[in-house]
C-alpha cells in the first residue's frame, strides 16, 4: 500500500513540475469529504519535494482549493470545512506553498431558500433536479471560467474513484485517453481533469487519512468520527485498521440537509442516532418539505411564466402559494432561533436571502405579509428589507390622510413603491414596467385578474 501511496505522490511531482505548461493554474475540488481530503493530502506532500527540487523547478504554478458552499451544506460538515480551510490557509502560508482557498456560493437569487420560499419552486426531485446545477455547477464553473480567461488553460483536480461506483467508473473512462494522465473536462473550454487518485481503492483512502499526519494540521480523527457518526450501514464501512479505534469508519455521502432528492437522508438519521439530537428539527423539517411537495392545495394553477399548471385531474402543479412560502418560512425561522439557543453560530438562511425573498414576494404581488416583520416577531430585532425609497412612517401617516376617502389608493401606491424598492435592492430595472403594470391591472379590474 505505502508503494502504491508513493507512487501517486511521485505521479504528481512529475505533473506539477514537469508538464509542458507550467502556467496552467490548479484546481482542486475540495468538499472536506474523505476522497478530498486524501487528493489534497498526496498534492500537499507531492508539492513539499517539489520545494526541494533545484531551480528552475520552483512553485509558480497556483493551486486553488476550491470549496462550493451550497448554503444549506449539513451544519456538521459546514462547521469542520469551515474549520479546516482556516487551517489550510495559515498552514499554506507558514510553508509557502502556493495553495489558495477559495469559497464559491449560488448567486443570491439562485440560492434554495431563494428558489423554493421567494419564487415558490417546488423542491427538488429527481424529475426536476434543478439544485444540481444553480447550487453547485454554476458557481464552480463561473470560477473556472474567470481562471481560463486569465491563463488560457486551467487543470482541475477531482478525488474521483473508480470503486465508487459502476456508472462512476463508466464516466470517467469515457472521457480518458489512454496514455495520458489529462482527459478534456465535460465542460469547461480549455480546461482538462486530473484524477491522480482514480484507482485507489476504500480501504486505502481510510489508510492515508488514519495513518497519515494531515500536513495542515489538523486533526483527521475528527473526519473518521463524523463518518463513523453517521454510518447508518456499518457493513458498508471497510476500513484498513491502524489501530483498536479504527474498527469502523463509514462511507456515508454528506450534502445538503434540505435534499429532497433521496428518499431518506440517512445520514443526517445517523447522526441524530449518535448523539446530534439538535438536528432532529433540521430532519423534520427537509421531510416535511418532501411530504407536503406535491399537494396541490399548496400550489398555484400557473406556471410562473403564466402556462396553465393543472393536471387532467384537476390539481394544481404550479409553484407554491405565497402563503405556504410564507408558513414555511416562519417554521424556518422558528427552527433556526431554537437551534441558535446553544449553537449561535448556525444560520440555516443569511439576511441578503430574507431580503431577496421580500423582493420576489413583491414581484409576485403578494403584499400580505412582510419578511421584516416576520423577523421581528420571531427574533424581537429588525433587519432591513427597506431601501432608502421607501416610504418613512411619517410619509405615509400623511398618505394615509390624503387617501382617508378610498384607503385602496394608499394601499396602490405603497404597493408600487414597494415593487420600485424591489428594483432597488436588486440594483435592476429590469421588468419594472411589466410588474407596475400588472399591479395597476389587479387595482382596476380585482375580479378579472383573479378569474385569469
Amino acid at each position: 500500500m505505502s508503494k502504491r501511496i508513493e507512487k501517486i505522490i511521485n505521479e504528481i511531482v512529475d505533473e506539477y513540475a514537469y508538464s509542458e505548461n507550467l502556467k496552467r493554474p490548479w484546481i482542486i475540488g475540495f468538499s472536506g469529504g474523505k476522497d478530498s481530503t486524501v487528493l489534497l493530502t498526496l498534492v500537499w506532500k507531492a508539492l513539499e519535494r517539489v520545494k526541494k527540487l533545484p531551480s528552475p523547478f520552483q512553485l509558480k504554478r497556483p493551486v486553488y482549493v476550491v470549496c462550493n458552499d451550497t448554503l444549506v451544506e449539513n451544519p456538521v460538515i459546514s462547521s469542520y470545512v469551515d474549520d479546516v480551510l482556516g487551517k489550510i490557509e495559515v498552514a499554506a502560508r507558514e510553508q509557502n506553498l502556493p495553495f489558495i482557498v477559495k469559497k464559491t456560493a449560488p448567486l443570491l437569487e439562485e440560492t434554495f431558500w431563494v428558489n423554493v420560499l421567494g419564487k415558490g419552486y417546488p423542491v427538488p426531485n429527481n424529475s426536476f433536479r434543478w439544485c444540481t446545477d444553480k447550487l453547485k455547477i454554476r458557481p464552480t464553473s463561473n470560477f473556472l471560467t474567470e481562471q481560463v480567461d486569465k491563463v488560457g488553460e486551467a487543470i482541475v483536480l477531482l478525488g474521483t474513484r473508480y470503486e465508487e461506483s459502476a456508472s462512476r467508473e463508466r464516466s470517467m473512462k469515457k472521457h480518458e485517453i489512454e496514455g495520458q494522465r489529462l482527459s478534456k473536462h465535460q465542460t469547461g473550454v480549455n480546461t482538462y481533469v486530473y484524477a491522480p487518485i482514480k484507482e485507489l481503492m476504500l480501504e486505502e483512502v481510510w489508510y492515508i487519512i488514519n495513518k497519515f499526519d494531515s500536513p495542515w494540521g489538523f486533526d483527521n480523527s475528527i473526519l473518521f468520527q463524523i463518518y463513523a457518526d453517521a454510518s447508518a450501514d456499518d457493513y458498508e464501512c471497510p476500513t484498513v485498521v491502524v489501530n483498536k479505534e479504527h474498527s469502523s469508519c463509514g462511507q456515508s455521502r454528506f450534502g445538503c440537509w434540505t435534499c429532497t432528492v433521496v428518499k431518506k437522508d440517512k445520514s443526517m438519521s445517523a447522526l441524530i442516532e449518535n448523539g446530534k439530537h439538535w438536528m432532529k428539527p433540521l430532519l423534520d423539517f427537509r421531510n416535511s418539505l418532501v411530504e407536503e411537495r406535491n399537494i396541490h392545495e399548496n400550489r398555484m394553477p400557473e406556471r410562473r411564466d403564466g402556462r396553465p399548471a393543472v393536471r387532467e385531474d384537476e390539481t394544481n402543479w404550479g409553484p407554491y402559494w405565497p402563503e405556504y412560502r410564507y408558513r414555511k418560512l416562519k417554521e424556518l425561522l422558528l427552527i433556526q432561533k431554537e437551534i441558535q439557543i446553544e449553537r449561535p453560530h448556525i444560520h440555516l438562511i443569511t439576511n441578503q436571502e430574507l431580503i431577496a425573498i421580500q423582493v420576489n414576494w413583491n414581484r409576485d404581488l403578494f403584499f400580505e405579509k412582510n419578511v421584516g416583520d416576520l423577523y421581528r416577531e420571531i427574533f424581537d430585532k429588525d433587519i432591513s428589507t427597506k431601501s432608502s425609497k421607501a416610504l418613512n412612517n411619517t410619509e405615509k401617516r400623511i398618505l394615509k390622510e390624503v387617501c382617508e376617502d378610498d384607503l385602496s389608493y394608499y394601499h396602490l401606491i405603497d404597493n408600487l413603491i414597494a415593487l420600485q424598492e424591489t428594483k432597488t435592492l436588486l440594483v435592476t430595472k429590469y421588468g419594472l414596467h411589466n410588474d407596475i403594470e400588472r399591479r395597476i391591472e389587479r387595482f382596476v379590474n380585482p375580479k378579472e385578474y383573479e378569474n385569469k
